[in-house]
């Protein structure tokens, strides 16, 4: 007998795609709802337990294009 490998190499359908929003692998087709933002709900899916996920993609790990001359300004004057 075999561990397992036999059952799961079957499975060969998707069932999460690209999501718009995140562009994580986590758009599931038939719920038509993302797994990890949340999309299409207004707001992004978060979870105390997962704060560092959370961090992962707050604010300051992008460019900040707006946000960094902003910080300057403040801190000039």
């Amino acid at each position: 007998m075999t561990k397992g490998t036999s059952c799961r190499g079957t499975r060969h359908n998707k069932t999460h795609i690209l999501c718009k929003r995140c562009g994580k692998r986590s758009w599931h087709l038939q719920k038509q709802r993302c797994a990890s933002c949340g999309y299409p709900d207004a707001k992004m899916r978060q979870y105390a337990w997962g704060y560092k996920a959370l961090r992962r993609r707050t604010q300051g790990t992008g460019r900040m294009r707006h946000l960094k001359i902003a910080l300057k300004r403040t801190t000039k004057a």
